[in-house]
């Protein structure tokens, strides 16, 4: 496992300045934990029964536990690991917060159930800030620092090994790590298996567990292809209706996510079903699929890492026009586009689609990102105009 990650520098960050707990959200084998421990003073994890007797008790004997009765010269960092599986969890990290936030800091790790539960509202609200944890990235095997104000970095030269690694390998550290085609397979198999036989059952009421391994399959070739839920519904034998919270718990999972449209502002534009993209590339055969996959990954890092640190409300979506023109990637900065983002594997003739909408969305940033090209030292957001960019330069200066 990688010693440093950006998610070190920006728990770090945190926890020298807010009093807020850090919930961090993320797949499994993203490094949530090590990166988390690799902050952390003390460590409890509810799947041990020692922690499990302890966080049970409730705050106090919690805190004794700690010995946060001791005068220390930093503030102790606690990490609690996969507390969301105590039924009473909400309640114990209150009490223990609202007791003990002058004395300790507090990082809680978990599945998509903090996910979930931070968009729904919550007797917690005040006392925590979400951080969504994400693979490897270019930017991030370049530099762990923060983005400042600007949002993106100077442009960086990753090595080929790495370019080469990240491209076949995908962004999960271990198979990143040990470059091998072999374990790289078989890891992708067991993660699919671990969400339909384990992480499914453990987090969801579905009962046709076969019918969902069914739509994880489809689902595993279809990355970068609009979906259409009538349809999605009948390859797997469901109702639309059902294809939703399915889809809905499979995001919340992290095995995939969404794009949906971007329409504000144009009049021509369709709402339509959304995009799916999956988080792990490294299985895709079609190259443009695996191409357009990474891109999206990388840009949904950075979309969530900028707006979990308050940098503003990003978003990441696509579009398509009556007059069939398509953008793979706007990003939305607070409701306005900010950046289009078309994706290519060789093709260096600008699109016209990219032209035309750059110009009809005014948005400062229009960019064919191309991923044979080789890296050039510039500044691809600095350009007034629609440009043609190398994917290793472009994903550099992200998160």
């Amino acid at each position: 496992m990688l010693a440093n990650r950006v998610y070190k520098t920006i728990f770090k960050h945190h926890l020298s300045r807010e009093r807020q707990m850090v919930f961090v959200t993320g797949p499994r084998q993203v490094g949530k934990t090590t990166t988390c421990r690799a902050c952390g003073t003390d460590y409890l994890n509810w799947d041990d029964p020692e922690a499990q007797r302890v966080i049970a008790q409730g705050g106090k004997a919690l805190a004794d536990r700690l010995n946060l009765q001791l005068a220390r010269a930093s503030l102790p960092i606690v990490v609690l690991d996969e507390i969301h599986k105590y039924a009473r969890w909400k309640n114990c990290l209150k009490g223990f917060f609202d007791m003990q936030a002058e004395h300790c800091r507090v990082i809680v790790t978990g599945s998509s159930r903090l996910d979930v539960y931070h968009r729904g509202g919550d007797s917690l609200m005040g006392r925590y800030f979400l951080y969504r944890m994400h693979p490897l990235s270019v930017g991030e095997l370049i530099r762990t620092t923060l983005p400042s104000e600007r949002l993106v970095h100077p442009p960086g030269k990753i090595s080929e090994t790495d370019w080469q690694a990240l491209r076949t390998h995908g962004g999960f550290p271990e198979p990143f790590l040990r470059r091998e085609a072999s374990f790289t397979q078989r890891w992708v198999s067991l993660r699919l298996r671990q969400l339909t036989r384990e992480d499914v059952r453990e987090n969801s009421t579905i009962q046709r567990i076969s019918l969902m391994e069914i739509m994880t399959q489809i689902l595993s070739e279809r990355s970068s292809c609009q979906l259409t839920y009538a349809s999605l519904g009948r390859e797997v034998g469901i109702s639309p209706p059902t294809v939703v919270p399915w889809l809905n718990m499979l995001e919340s999972l992290h095995f995939g996510f969404t794009v949906r449209p971007w329409f504000r502002s144009i009049a021509n534009a369709i709402r339509k079903e959304p995009k799916w993209y999956l988080r792990d590339w490294s299985s895709i055969k079609d190259p443009g699929a695996r191409n357009e996959t990474m891109v999206a990954c990388h840009l949904l890092k950075s979309v969530e890492g900028w707006t979990d640190l308050g940098l503003g409300e990003f978003a990441l979506h696509y579009m398509r026009t009556k007059q069939q023109q398509e953008i793979d990637f706007v990003i939305s900065r607070d409701g306005q586009p900010w950046c289009l983002v078309e994706c290519k594997t060789s093709e260096t003739r600008i699109s016209d689609s990219l032209v035309t909408m750059a110009k009809r969305l005014s948005a400062p940033h229009a960019i064919q990102v191309v991923m044979d090209l080789p890296y050039e030292e510039v500044d691809c957001f600095s350009y007034k105009r629609p440009m043609v960019v190398p994917a290793r330069t472009f994903l550099s200066q992200l998160m």
